[in-house]
């Protein structure tokens, strides 16, 4: 049986002419559930009801168009070529590392304009942001796409992964490894450290956020170099791999900063202003 022929339609409603996929069913589905745990836990830290809604508004339009400039650039041969392609969003091209540099940008400037402490927002906002991720990677499934390379027949003799995602991972005969899956459960595993260690541990301002970084960017720096569609920097130079990287560094850097050298008082758990 060619097993490409069980593989779920990456649509999900036709109308028409129209198509509503289901990659942007589970983007819209991580977002609401994103928010409303972000917007749960803002009340609790004695935040303004209407703040996060008013951050969104101006976080997720600039994150789509980031996440596209940021795939255009390391495409630039193609696009090049194809400038009037630039804006087909529509047909592809996103990369969530330029929608979060984006989200970090629009917050930093967000917050200083209201007068609020971003590091206080990024904690907050932190297991939201793994929970779309969660959820989107699966939209990567339903498109059979950011897969690794073919696995070997061992691996599907003796893998416990369900045969309805490996069906789903068998394009034109070959089956590949679902790193999808990989980094949702790496953010499953990172969204439930950080619902507890903020409970548990006294948690500076900034911390949290700044574990997201590290956990996420460790994740997929190993994820990323099993994958067949990275984009690249220079000849082999995986560009999320080098992001990762940086990530990695930059976060611990402020981390030991902010803790040892600012001194930062204001823990977590005690924060309501």
């Amino acid at each position: 049986m060619n097993l490409s022929l069980l593989a779920i339609n990456p649509v999900a409603i036709s109308i028409g002419s129209l198509e509503v996929r289901w990659y942007g069913i589970l983007i819209a589905l991580g977002i609401i559930l994103g928010f409303m745990i972000v917007q749960r836990e803002m009340l609790k830290k004695g935040m303004h009801p209407d703040f996060l809604t008013d951050m969104l508004i101006w976080a997720i339009p600039i994150s789509i168009i980031s996440a596209r400039i940021y795939y255009v650039i390391f495409t630039w041969d193609f696009y090049r070529e194809h400038p009037g392609q630039i804006i087909q969003i529509w047909n592809g091209g996103i990369a969530i590392h330029g929608a979060l540099i984006g989200a970090i940008i629009t917050a930093v400037i967000f917050t200083r304009k209201r007068g609020v402490s971003f590091w206080k927002v990024a904690d907050i906002t932190a297991p939201g942001l793994l929970i779309g991720q969660i959820i989107g990677r699966w939209g990567n499934f339903m498109n059979q796409e950011a897969h690794g390379g073919p696995v070997s027949d061992a691996f599907k003799e003796n893998t416990i992964i369900p045969d309805w995602i490996m069906n789903q991972m068998t394009i034109d005969g070959v089956t590949y490894h679902p790193t999808f899956l990989y980094e949702s459960l790496w953010n499953v595993v990172g969204l439930i450290l950080i619902l507890v260690i903020r409970r548990v541990l006294k948690m500076k301002r900034g911390e949290i956020f700044l574990f997201y970084v590290i956990w996420y960017s460790i994740g997929r720096f190993f994820i990323e170099g099993m994958r067949t569609d990275s984009l690249y920097v220079i000849g082999s130079l995986r560009a999320a791999q080098l992001v990762s990287v940086t990530g990695v560094i930059v976060a611990i850097a402020i981390l030991l900063y902010r803790r040892f050298v600012m001194k930062v008082d204001v823990n977590y758990q005690d924060e309501r202003k």
